[in-house]
C-alpha cells in the first residue's frame, strides 16, 4: 500500500470519537511499520543505488512532492479557518470548555504541524451538528497548548511527531548517500570505460598482428600455389560491399531504383560536424577544412574497414597513403581538395561526381559512409545561383533509397530552430525507422548555459517532431584543427565524466561518445543491409531476366559483345581494311593520283598561269610569261600540295576500304568510328620535308622540258586543253548567270525574280558587252575612260554603281570570254603540230605545249607519289592508324559517342546487370557463412 492511500484509510478511520483508541493504535502501527521499511532501505542503500540506479533518488524526490503538496494545501485551509475564526470570536469567549469537548469529537491528528485534509471536511460536519461556528486554532501548536499536556493523546502525538522528524533525517541522509553513489557509479564507468579501450586496444593490436601473418602466409609461394577460385569469399564483407556499390555507381548514374543497397547519408547544416564525426568514426582527420567556408563540395564515399595498418586508398588508385604520418596526412587532404575543385569546373559549386576512399585500420567499425556537402540557408557571393537547391536535391536523392540510414548531424550549440536539417530528414523518413540523431559541440551547449533539460528533451525526442531509431551526443574537438584525433578522445572522455548534462540526467551513458555511437551505426548499417541485400539480388535476377528477353527477340543470331568488346572487333575490322591497300593496282593509285592533282590544281594553272600570260601580244611574251608564273608556282606551292593531294588520295582509298560491302548489321556500329579514324589521319597527317625536297625537283626538271615529240603527244595535249577549258567555262558561264540572275524565259516558267543587285549587274554585263563587240582582243583590264562612260551610261540608265562594281563584273564576263575564244583557236590547233607556225592565233598553238607540259608533270608527279605511297606513306597511315585505334581504347567517353545504338545499349547493361548480380550472391554467400560462424 502506498503512503498517500495509508494516510487517506487512517484519516477515513478517524471519522468518529468512538474509535479514538482503534485510530491511535492504527496511527502507531503504520508509523513503525514505516519506519521499519525505510530502516531496512536505508540500510543497503548504498548497494541499492548502485544496482538499481535512481531509485533513492526517486524515493526522496516523491517524498519532497508530497510534503510540499501537504504544506499547500494547510496554507490554503489555515486562511479559511482564519476567516471563521474572525467572525466567532466573541461567540468563542465563553464556550471554551464545550469547545474542547466538541475537539475531541472533531478527531484532528496533528502530523508535524500540518493538518490533514481529511480533517477538514468532518470538522465543519461536527460544527454543522452542534449548529454554531466554533472557534478553530490556527496551528495544531495552538491546540496542542489548549490540551491537557499531560494527557496520553499528547504524549502520543508527540511521539509520533518525534519519529517523523526521524524520518525526515534518514531520507536527508539517504539523499547524501545518493549523491555519493552517483559519484562513485560515474568514477565505475570511467573506469570501465577505461579498460574497454585498452582491451580494445589490446584486440586491434591482436588484430593487427593476426592479419599480418596471414599477409605473409598468402604472399609466400607455397601459400599463393594454394590459391583457388573461392579466394573472394576470404575477402572482408565491407571490402565486398564497398565494390558492389561502386558497380552500382557505374550502372546506375541516377540512383534509381536499381540501387536500394544501403549506405549510411551523413547530412547536416554547413559547419555543424559532419566532416569531424566521420573522421573521429574513421579515427584520422582526412579531410581538408577551411574557417568557415564551404569545403565539402562532392559526395565523398568513405569504407571503412579493419586493417593491419591504418591507410587510405582512393578508389583505381595504387597509391596508399599512411595515415600515421602527419605529411601523408596532408598529401591525402590535398588530394581530396583537388578532386572537389576539379569536380566543380565550369562554374559550378557543388557536383555530384563521387570521389570514393576506403580507410583501412585496426578497430575500425565496417561500415559505408557517403559525406554530403552541409544545407546553406543563404547563396554567397562567388557561388553559383542553384547551389542551395542543388544541394538540397542532392540530399535528396542520397535519402530517397529506402535502405539508406540517414546520420543527421545537428549543431547543440545553435539554437534548435535555426536548424534546416531536421525538417528535410523528417520530410525523407516521417516514422524514423532509418535515422540517427547525432548533437555536436555539446561542450559549447554546456558553456552557453544552455537548458539541461532543453539537451533531455532534444535526446528524448521530444523536442523536434523529427523521430528517430537513437540520439547521441559527441564531442569531435576543441576548435583546435591540429589536434590529433586521440587528443580529441581524450577531451571527450573527460568532458562527458565531468559534464552537468550527464550528472543531471540529460545524457544517459549510453547516448554519450563517438565510439557509441560507431558501434550503433555499424550495428544499424549491417542489420539494414542483411534485411535488404537479398530483395535487392531478386530485383536483379527479374531485371536481367526481362533483358535476356529482349536480346533472344532483337537480336537473335547476334553474340552479347559490350562497347569494349565491340570496340576491339571495329579495331581488328579497320586494320583488315588497312592491309587491303596493297592490293590496289599501281595504275589505279597513278590514275587517282593524276585526276585528284587535276582538281586541285586546275584553277591556279588557268587563273594564275595561263590566262594571265595569254595577255601577251606575241607567242614569245607569252612563253616568257608562263615560264616565270610556272617556275615560282612550282618551286613553293606545286610540291606541297602534290603531297597532301597524295594523302588525300591513300586516305580516299582507306576510306573507300573501310565501306561495308554486305548488309551486315553490327558494320553500321563502326562507321563513326572510321569517320574517326580518318579525321585524325587527315589532321595529324605531316608531310616529310626530303619528301617534298625531291618532288620539286622532279617537277622543275619535267615543267623544263617543252618538247612534244609525236602527234600522239600533241593530240593528248589538246585534248587535255580542250576538256579542261571547256569544264572552266561551264564553271564560269554558270557563275555569270548566278551573278546576273534568272532569264526572261526562267521568270516566266519558274515565277523566279532578280534581286536589286542581280538588275544592277545585269545591266553592267550589256554596257560591257558593248565594249567586247567592238575589241574581241580587248585587254584583261578596263582603263580609266572605259570606267567612266559604262558608270554614265548606266547612270541615265537609271542604274547608280561604282567603279569596284563595274571591275568585279567585268572580271567575271571577260575570263568567259577569253575561254570562250581560247576554246575556238584550240580548233585551229588540232592538226597544227608540223606547221604551228602557220596558225593565224598570236600565240601559234604555244598555250598547247604548255598545256602538255603540265599534262606531262601531272604524270611524272603522280608516279612519284605512288613509289612515295608504297614505301613509306602507306606505313605512317598504319602506324597512325594504329596510334588513333590505341589512344581511343583508353578513352571511355569517345568510345561511347563512336559507337551507339540499341545493341551496344543492351549489352552493357546485360554485362552490368549480370556483374551485380553474380557480386550480390558472391556477397549474400559470404554474409550467410559469417552468420553461422
Amino acid at each position: 500500500m502506498s503512503m498517500t492511500a495509508t494516510l487517506r484509510t487512517l484519516s477515513a478511520s478517524t471519522s468518529r470519537p468512538s474509535t479514538l483508541i482503534h485510530r491511535r493504535t492504527f496511527v502507531s502501527g503504520f508509523a513503525k511499520r514505516f519506519i521499519s521499511g525505510f530502516g531496512r532501505f536505508a540500510t543497503r542503500g548504498t548497494v541499492g543505488v548502485t544496482v538499481l540506479g535512481g531509485t533513492a533518488y526517486a524515493a526522496d524526490q516523491y517524498y519532497q512532492r508530497f510534503l510540499r503538496g501537504t504544506v499547500a494545501r494547510y496554507e490554503d485551509g489555515r486562511e479559511r479557518m482564519r476567516a471563521r475564526w474572525a467572525g466567532a470570536r466573541d461567540r468563542a469567549k465563553g464556550g471554551v470548555d464545550s469547545m474542547r469537548d466538541m475537539l475531541a469529537g472533531f478527531n484532528l491528528q496533528p502530523l508535524n504541524g500540518i493538518y490533514l485534509e481529511e480533517s477538514k471536511p468532518k470538522m465543519r460536519k461536527a460544527s454543522t451538528e452542534k449548529g454554531k461556528d466554533d472557534a478553530v486554532p490556527e496551528t495544531v501548536d495552538a491546540y496542542s497548548a489548549s490540551s491537557d499536556s499531560g494527557s496520553a493523546d499528547d504524549k502520543e502525538l508527540s511521539a509520533i511527531r518525534e519519529k517523523v522528524q526521524g524520518l525526515s533525517e534518514q531520507l536527508a541522509k539517504a539523499h547524501q548517500e545518493h549523491s555519493k553513489s552517483q559519484k562513485e557509479f560515474v568514477e565505475m564507468q570511467n573506469q570501465f570505460q577505461r579498460e574497454l579501450e585498452k582491451k580494445d586496444q589490446a584486440n586491434r593490436e591482436l588484430k593487427r598482428q593476426l592479419l599480418l601473418h596471414k599477409q605473409d602466409s598468402s604472399s609466400s609461394p607455397s601459400a599463393s600455389s594454394q590459391m583457388s577460385a573461392d579466394d573472394d569469399k576470404k575477402r572482408p564483407l565491407i571490402d565486398m560491399y564497398s565494390e558492389l556499390l561502386d558497380l552500382l555507381s557505374e550502372y546506375d548514374t541516377g540512383f534509381d531504383v536499381q540501387d536500394h543497397l544501403p549506405r549510411v547519408v551523413v547530412v547536416g547544416d554547413q559547419s555543424a560536424g559532419k566532416t569531424s564525426v566521420l573522421e573521429m568514426i574513421a579515427q584520422a582527420r582526412i579531410f581538408p577544412r577551411g574557417g568557415g567556408e564551404m569545403m565539402t563540395r562532392s559526395p565523398v564515399m568513405v569504407t571503412l574497414s579493419e586493417g593491419a595498418h591504418h591507410v587510405a586508398q582512393f578508389k583505381g588508385s595504387l597509391k596508399q597513403y599512411d595515415l600515421t604520418s602527419e605529411r601523408e596526412l596532408q598529401q591525402l587532404r590535398n588530394e581530396i581538395e583537388q578532386r572537389m575543385r576539379a569536380s566543380v569546373a565550369g562554374g559550378r559549386t557543388v557536383s555530384q561526381d563521387v570521389i570514393s576512399l576506403s580507410v583501412r585500420g585496426p578497430g575500425l567499425q565496417r561500415v559505408v559512409l557517403v559525406d554530403l556537402p552541409g544545407i546553406i540557408s543563404t547563396v554567397t557571393s562567388g557561388m553559383a545561383a542553384d547551389t542551395r537547391d542543388s544541394i538540397v536535391s542532392m540530399s535528396k536523392q542520397y535519402m530517397n533509397n529506402p535502405n539508406a540510414i540517414i546520420l543527421c548531424i545537428q549543431d547543440g550549440a545553435v539554437d534548435a530552430e535555426r536548424s534546416m536539417v531536421t525538417d528535410l530528414v523528417r520530410s525523407m523518413d516521417p516514422t524514423g525507422k532509418r535515422t540517427i540523431f547525432v548533437m555536436t559541440k555539446v561542450d559549447l551547449a554546456e558553456k552557453s548555459a544552455v537548458n539541461p533539460q532543453r539537451i533531455k528533451a532534444i535526446m528524448e525526442g521530444k523536442l523536434f517532431p523529427m523521430k528517430a531509431l537513437g540520439y547521441f551526443a559527441v564531442v569531435t574537438g576543441r576548435g583546435n584543427t591540429d589536434d590529433s584525433i586521440e587528443a580529441i578522445r581524450q577531451y571527450e572522455e573527460h568532458y562527458f565524466a565531468t559534464s552537468s548534462f550527464f550528472r543531471s540526467g540529460a545524457l544517459k551513458a549510453s547516448q554519450m561518445s563517438t565510439r557509441n555511437l560507431s558501434y550503433e551505426v555499424s550495428r544499424c548499417f549491417w542489420r539494414m543491409v542483411q534485411d535488404s541485400v537479398q530483395e535487392q539480388a531478386d530485383t536483379f535476377r527479374a531485371h536481367r531476366y526481362n533483358l535476356e528477353t529482349e536480346w533472344k527477340n532483337t537480336f537473335p543470331r547476334l553474340r552479347e559483345l559490350d562497347r569494349n568488346e565491340l570496340f576491339e572487333k571495329g579495331k581488328d575490322d579497320i586494320l583488315d581494311h588497312l592491309a587491303d591497300l596493297s592490293r590496289i593496282q599501281p595504275h589505279t593509285w597513278e590514275a587517282n593520283m593524276v585526276e585528284r592533282l587535276w582538281k586541285e590544281m586546275s584553277n591556279p594553272v588557268v587563273d594564275d598561269i595561263y590566262l594571265p600570260a595569254a595577255q601577251g601580244t606575241t607567242a614569245s611574251n607569252f612563253n616568257t610569261r608562263a615560264d616565270i608564273r610556272l617556275r615560282q608556282w612550282a618551286n613553293k606551292e606545286l610540291p606541297r600540295l602534290s603531297i597532301q593531294s597524295g594523302w588525300e588520295v591513300l586516305l580516299g582509298n582507306f576510306a573507300s576500304a573501310l565501306q561495308p560491302h554486305s548488309k551486315d548489321k553490327q558494320a553500321d556500329l563502326f562507321a563513326a568510328l572510321k569517320e574517326e579514324v580518318i579525321k585524325q589521319c587527315r589532321n595529324q597527317h605531316v608531310a616529310l620535308a626530303d619528301s617534298v625536297d625531291k618532288l620539286r625537283v622532279i617537277q622543275m626538271n619535267t615543267l623544263e622540258d617543252r618538247a612534244v615529240t609525236s602527234t600522239h603527244q600533241w593530240d593528248d595535249a589538246v585534248k587535255f586543253m580542250e576538256t579542261t577549258l571547256t569544264a572552266q567555262l561551264k564553271a564560269a558561264q554558270e557563275q555569270n548567270h548566278t551573278m546576273v540572275g534568272p532569264g526572261a524565259t526562267e521568270r516566266w516558267l519558274y515565277w523566279q525574280s532578280k534581286s536589286k543587285e542581280q538588275s544592277d549587274r545585269d545591266a553592267t554585263v550589256q554596257e560591257l558587252n558593248k565594249l567586247l563587240e567592238a575589241n574581241k582582243d580587248h585587254a584583261e583590264r578596263l582603263v580609266a575612260d572605259e570606267l567612266t562612260t559604262v558608270r554614265k551610261n548606266l547612270e541615265t540608265r537609271g542604274v547608280s554603281v561604282q567603279d569596284p562594281f563595274i571591275n568585279e563584273t567585268w572580271k567575271h564576263m571577260y575570263r568567259e570570254h577569253f575561254l570562250m575564244r581560247s576554246l575556238a583557236n584550240m580548233q585551229e590547233c588540232k592538226k597544227a603540230f608540223y606547221h604551228r607556225e602557220l596558225a593565224t592565233s598570236q600565240l601559234h598553238c604555244d598555250d598547247v605545249v604548255l598545256f602538255w607540259r603540265i599534262q606531262r608533270m601531272l604524270h611524272i608527279t603522280g608516279n612519284a607519289l605512288r613509289q612515295q605511297i608504297e614505301s613509306s606513306e602507306a606505313r605512317q597511315l598504319a602506324k597512325q592508324v594504329k596510334q588513333i585505334l590505341d589512344s581511343l581504347s583508353h578513352n571511355t567517353e569517345m568510345k561511347q559517342q563512336l559507337i551507339t545504338g540499341r545493341q551496344v545499349e543492351l549489352a552493357e547493361e546485360l554485362k552490368g546487370v549480370r556483374s551485380i548480380q553474380e557480386k550480390l550472391d558472391s556477397f549474400i554467400a559470404s554474409l550467410q557463412d559469417e552468420k553461422r560462424s
